[in-house]
């Protein structure tokens, strides 16, 4: 029989549905930069100068620096093409990922105008596919550089001219993304003394790399063919993290065309989503991730990741876990709305603990230009962390909780699972999608702590939590978001 073991103050009003309650709107201010007059402002790429301003990179070309303090813009270089992605070396140096290389910026005589560019790795290829996007660099602990490299599209073709070798059973074919040169669908290691390392195949769309202060790299991707759901993945050398395509470039590799190998063989080859993004209900195109960090007044939230979404006006927060030795954890939205525009590609923190968001529409679904984010020091009513435990769920929140005696749980909490298909198609519908019966649920010490009892976990599956009808102690504050994605790769 459920029940709820939870005696506290009646509550007398339905919680509110809407995910921009008050109380999240009086969490964050969202404030719009201006941008230069007769800028196309598609932003490629954001990083901050050690004394506050701030460094963005545009797809057509340009990159500028703008001064928060005197709200002016410089151009600092332009000509590139599409850079979407820069690293800060000092003042006075950018690394720049360009579409065809990696290149380093410098202003040489100091009078704030680069003037020279070199190049530091080009040795990737290129079929003139207007897919074959690059990203990165992100640098860890050691000086080592990561870049990612897209798949090229179907849809685009090649053209007569390539650069690199040229393996066609890179190619699938109908609508597969494919990978003709080296090292399409590929995340690459650049060592300080030169050395290129393929390091991880199997991508799609990396359009987000991230190396927290573990040295541990995240990626993103996108959904489409043999991604059924957009995935964050934590990234280590030598694994293949599931599209075919890139195979064909792994040293490793001598079975031919890797599109007529089985599915099941390449299930059974790839490295599992850390978490998922489900598709038309937390994230359709996750870009870059960034983590909270001392400083932002968001204590609440230090160490979890914020990464940008483009189809929606939303930020979405990711709670990590270990289990098992293994990396998994949840997602649940950060920002929606509020203020916040569509498009958001490219995150950065400031010197002061803002959150800085480049936004663009490049072809894609999103708007053009940079937001300001600001915590203030009112904190957020919302899901503070989320942990597996044998049986469900230990869901931790920012404050305290207000739940009615007697409340039934099927208007508290509900709880469905589901998974996405591992095919050629592109993306998948939610696959034996159930609700799942609660067991009870219990509170934690401070009321600030719900323990979910499920009947079973299972693994490969993403358990998804809606809340309602909760309030904090005082009664007065609803939860700013009300859904939690929990991707089971092992059980306790």
């Amino acid at each position: 029989m459920k029940k709820i073991i939870l005696l506290l103050i009646p509550v007398f009003l339905l919680a509110s549905c809407q995910s921009d309650s008050k109380e999240a709107k009086q969490s964050y201010t969202v404030e719009t930069i201006s941008m230069p007059e007769g800028l196309t402002a598609e932003v490629a790429a954001l990083d901050f100068l050690p004394d506050g301003r701030l460094v963005a990179a545009f797809m057509r070309g340009e990159i500028m620096i703008y001064d928060p303090k005197k709200s002016e813009w410089k151009l600092f270089a332009n000509g590139l093409h599409e850079p979407l992605g820069l690293l800060v070396v000092n003042e006075k140096e950018l690394l720049v990922m360009q579409l065809p290389e990696l290149t380093r910026i410098k202003d040489t005589d100091g009078d704030g105008v680069a003037d020279s560019y070199e190049t530091v790795y080009d040795g990737f290829g290129m079929t003139g596919n207007y897919h074959e996007f690059a990203y990165g660099p992100v640098k860890d602990k050691e000086g080592n550089l990561y870049i990612a490299l897209n798949s090229s599209s179907s849809g685009g073709g090649m053209g007569e001219e390539l650069r690199g070798e040229l393996n066609m059973d890179g190619k699938g074919e109908g609508r597969a993304m494919f990978s003709t040169v080296p090292y399409r669908g590929w995340v690459i290691k650049l060592t300080p003394d030169g050395t290129v390392i393929p390091f991880a195949s199997g991508f799609r769309s990396p359009n987000g790399l991230f190396i927290d202060d573990k040295d541990r790299l995240f990626v993103t991707d996108n959904q489409g063919d043999w991604v059924g759901s957009s995935p964050l993945f934590y990234v280590r050398e030598g694994n293949f993290y599931g599209h075919p395509a890139s195979l064909v470039w792994d040293k490793n590799w001598h079975r031919g065309n890797p599109f007529e190998w089985g599915v099941d063989s390449l299930d059974a080859q790839r490295e599992k989503p850390t978490v998922i993004f489900p598709h038309d209900i937390i994230a359709n195109s996750p870009t870059q991730p960034i983590a909270v960090r001392k400083g932002m007044n968001m204590d609440h939230f230090k160490g979890q990741l914020i990464i940008g979404e483009m189809n929606t006006e939303r930020l979405v927060r990711v709670m990590l876990e270990e289990v098992n030795g293994v990396l998994q954890g949840a997602v649940t939205p950060f920002i929606d709305g509020q203020g916040l525009r569509k498009g958001n590609n490219r995150l950065a923190i400031a010197p002061d603990g803002s959150l800085w968001i480049g936004q663009s529409d490049h072809g894609w679904l999103g708007d053009r230009g940079i937001q300001k984010i600001t915590a203030t020091n009112k904190v957020p009513f919302d899901v503070k962390d989320i942990k597996l435990a044998n049986d469900g769920f230990e869901l931790t929140f920012t404050k305290a909780l207000s739940i009615p005696t007697g409340t039934d749980l099927a208007s508290l909490l509900k709880v469905k699972r589901y998974y996405y298909h591992y095919h050629a198609k592109y993306g998948s519908e939610r696959v034996d999608e159930q609700e799942i019966s609660i067991k009870d649920l219990t509170a934690g010490t401070g009321n600030t702590r719900l323990s979910l009892h499920l009947d079973e976990i299972r693994k490969g599956f993403v358990y998804e939590i809606k809340i309602d009808s909760i309030f904090t102690k005082n009664q007065q504050d609803t939860l700013a978001n009300k859904i939690v994605a929990y991707t089971v790769k092992e059980v306790k």
